[in-house]
């Protein structure tokens, strides 16, 4: 959320993500606010490299163009300082001249020239190579030049380059020639003197700008390289651009606002699968180990300060294995033996109900999707009133109009769960079965304890949280406004209360602290409700083989508006990109004019043979990919890198499995008689570069186990000297079991076999430390490779 935002006047206020000045997301807009709350969470894959992740407000506007109020920076360096924590960021003036994006490859050579009349002056070569990834302009590919200076304390001479049309990595390949000093006599020396002083004083400065033709020109940056670097040989390196040095020095900066983020960035230098072998299996055998509390999955979750760090890239390692439902079942029956009552059962955040509730996100998702998608849609997109709350109606509002209208909503989600058992993911019901046949050994005596145990995860943890935030679950773009929220809010009470009655022993009425709320579920046949629930959790909690829901229904996966290319299946007209709303689902991929409007194009998704990236030479366009299939190929450009990114993995996750996948493609087009790339001018020629191997394993869950063996051993790294206090503890108590000694250092630690835990410690440290020196290695070999003003490490700022 951001508050006391510039104009002071009640404006309509969006945010903008990103990464250098490529957008990636946006927020909707908060109308009619001065401090307007977004509450939107946006999880991304950054498919490229970055120097700063920028957030913008901006004031939205009808008429004119969106007048950006002010921006918070962050650079990519110092983002570990705020990831995890919640921080105001005071907003900054938005200047042109620090608005930059990109790289500039540069060769300068100093030369010695001998003059007609014999005398010898110094001359510096500049060959200006080409630049990457500059910055879109209004959406549009630039049309970039460079200027080249010599600058010291009284002189600017200055060069152009040509202008290169509709590119963001333009190939310049131009050489300038400056004059630096003038000897007054011929030297014979073999290698020229530079006069020191003009040396230390001149800097050659490179600026970008967009051809702006009847507009100004834009700045997109500069670089500035002192003389000095050139005396003894000729210099060539990539280099970072720069915002001006002026840039962004606004004195008013504290009257702009403030911005709330929470941001949380990792990244993993992930090696290849091999190293982490010893701790992939140590972490995968958890489930074998007795006790439980001795298992290094276990040991990670007890020594992580905020438990959830841990329990995601574990929950998806598990599951990337076929590990996770007796892991699950192990920590949950530890749960269970510190439950002393029945109605309390897994009701708390432990390791069980956490894994459990991850679980449930990643391979839910699908099943949310089938489910609530077309319900949550109707109530956001035509909202009826539901406030039944007496102090919260408004004037003329007419409660008991109220009460039906929610009544209708209820009883429509409520019916829509109650019969989607049959699309429940079977890993769901494998773990949902477990955990109710422990909750009845555990509480024998309690017919109705099975019951609570699986609604207290499928009603209270996932339908409901999923109808009260269907953004967080990708349920809808993006946060309701207050009143659809409310609604939410109402019904996932009420799904939260009949979800219950499967499993309780009588009626629970009385218990509500709302009395409204009390009034609106004496409306309800609580037999009925509870007859239908208890089939429910019957059928989700059962082992029985299921159909799978995408032989009946297909899964919708992903939507979206792009730009196509035009096929070209009529000859008239040029063959130009269009705007289209574009759906993909488990069984085809379209395209339509409009969202809500019949499919123009429809590709079965056995037919799709390779989805590649296309290189942004073919047309002049960043972000583009291409779709193979029986016709000609489908060009599409996405928005920015991150959906470009996502709208290939999710094709290419659909059509893994297709039995005629191409294993060699063309990575341009074919335009004007000829593969651009390879030059052959057959267009049915085979393709010239090997299609990309690296899919998921999984198709319906996205899992790189590599990547969250990764993100574990970071994990233990960080919790290093917790590890050690643990084992010394694990030791004090083998050794002298007698009283513990410092409980301090250990007592919130679960030790129920002080040697079997020491045993798994000394593993998990050993397997620590032999990453570490792999790691090591690794960065030595990384850093000699790429060196440091190479097209991979290109130098930031100056060069001294």
């Amino acid at each position: 959320d951001a508050k006391h935002l510039v104009p002071n006047k009640m404006r309509d206020f969006f945010c903008t993500i990103n990464l250098d000045q490529e957008e990636v997301f946006r927020t909707q807009v908060v109308e009619k606010s001065l401090s307007p709350y977004f509450g939107e969470e946006f999880y991304f894959e950054i498919p490229r490299t970055f120097q700063w992740l920028s957030f913008y407000i901006y004031d939205k506007s009808v008429l004119q163009k969106d007048l950006r109020i002010g921006k918070v920076s962050i650079k990519k360096e110092d983002l570990c300082n705020y990831t995890g924590k919640e921080n105001w960021f005071m907003l900054q003036p938005v200047d042109s001249n620090s608005e930059v994006q990109g790289k500039v490859h540069l060769e300068l050579k100093l030369n010695e020239l001998i003059t007609d009349n014999g005398s010898v002056c110094q001359q510096l070569v500049v060959h200006i190579k080409e630049c990457h990834g500059l910055p879109l302009i209004n959406g549009q590919n630039c049309d970039p030049y460079a200027t080249v200076s010599l600058v010291g304390p009284s002189r600017n001479d200055q060069k152009k380059t040509k202008v290169k049309k509709k590119t963001s990595n333009p190939q310049f390949n131009e050489t300038f020639y400056f004059e630096v000093t003038r000897s007054s006599s011929y030297t014979k020396k073999s290698q020229f003197q530079v006069e020191e002083e003009d040396i230390e004083k001149l800097e050659v400065r490179v600026d970008l700008w967009n051809n702006g033709n009847l507009v100004q020109d834009v700045f997109l940056g500069e670089i500035k390289v002192p003389v000095k670097v050139l005396r003894n040989d000729s210099f060539q390196a990539w280099y970072l651009l720069q915002p001006r040095e002026n840039g962004n020095k606004s004195s008013k900066t504290d009257d702009l606002g403030s911005l709330r983020l929470n941001i949380c960035y990792t990244e993993d230098c992930v090696l290849p699968s091999e190293y982490y072998s010893s701790l992939r299996n140590l972490l995968l055998k958890s489930s074998d180990v007795q006790p439980i509390s001795a298992s290094a999955a276990y040991i990670l979750s007890e020594v992580c300060r905020d438990k959830y760090d841990a329990v995601l890239p574990l929950v998806r390692l598990l599951l990337h294995h076929h590990k996770l439902v007796p892991f699950v079942a192990a920590v949950a029956e530890l749960d269970l033996k510190d439950t002393q009552e029945a109605n309390t059962i897994f009701r708390g955040n432990s390791l069980a109900t956490r894994c459990v509730d991850e679980m449930m996100k990643i391979v839910g998702k699908h099943y949310l999707k089938v489910t609530l998608k077309p319900v949550i849609d109707e109530i956001c997109e035509s909202p009826k009133p539901c406030e039944i709350d007496p102090i919260k109606l408004r004037e003329g509002d007419n409660v008991e109009s109220n009460m039906d209208n929610l009544r209708y909503y209820v009883d429509k989600v409520f019916h829509e769960i109650v019969q989607s058992s049959i699309s429940c993911p079977t890993l769901m019901c494998d773990v949902f079965y477990s955990l109710r046949h422990l909750a009845a050994k555990r509480f024998p005596n309690d017919p109705h304890v099975q019951y609570s145990a699986v609604s207290s995860f499928v009603f209270l943890r996932f339908f409901a949280v999923a109808v009260v935030s269907p953004h967080t679950f990708h349920l809808r773009p993006h946060h309701p406004d207050a009143q659809t929220s409310r609604t939410l809010t109402l019904i996932s009470k009420a799904i939260q209360t009949l979800g219950s009655w499967g499993s309780l022993t009588k009626s629970k009425l009385s218990s509500f602290k709302e009395t409204f709320m009390c009034e609106f579920f004496k409306t309800f046949q609580e037999e009925k409700f509870t007859e239908s629930v208890k089939k429910f959790l019957d059928d989700v909690s059962s082992t029985e083989s299921k159909e799978p829901s995408g032989l009946s229904e297909p899964v919708h996966l992903k939507e979206g508006e792009m730009y196509k290319r035009a096929q070209g299946r009529t000859r008239i007209g040029k063959k130009n990109f269009k705007k289209r709303w574009f759906c993909l689902t488990s069984r085809e991929f379209t395209y339509h004019k409009q969202q809500d409007k019949e499919p123009i194009f429809t590709i079965p998704i056995k037919n799709i043979l390779a989805v590649e990236k296309l290189d942004e030479s073919s047309f002049n366009k960043k972000n583009m990919f291409q779709v193979l299939h029986g016709e000609k190929p489908l060009y599409i450009q996405a928005n920015n890198c991150v959906e470009a990114s996502e709208w290939i993995e999710a094709l290419c996750r659909v059509t893994r499995c297709n039995q005629k996948r191409l294993s060699f493609y063309h990575p341009s087009a074919f335009l004007n008689g000829n593969w651009l790339c390879c030059k052959a001018t057959m267009e049915s020629t085979v393709g010239c570069a090997r299609c990309t191997v690296d899919v998921p394993a999984d198709t319906q869950i996205e899992i790189d186990g590599d990547r969250e063996a990764e993100r574990i051993y970071s994990l233990f790294t960080i919790n290093r000297s917790k590890l050690q206090k643990l084992e010394e503890a694990c030791g004090s108590i083998a050794v002298y079991q007698g009283p513990r000694k410092e409980p301090d250092d250990y007592s919130n630690f679960t030790i129920e076999d002080s040697v079997a835990t020491f045993h798994t410690l000394k593993q998990i440290l050993d397997t620590v430390e032999k990453l570490n020196e792999s790691h090591e290695k690794y960065q030595k070999k990384r850093s000699s490779s790429a060196k440091y003003g190479s097209e991979e490490n290109p130098i930031v700022g100056k060069v001294s």
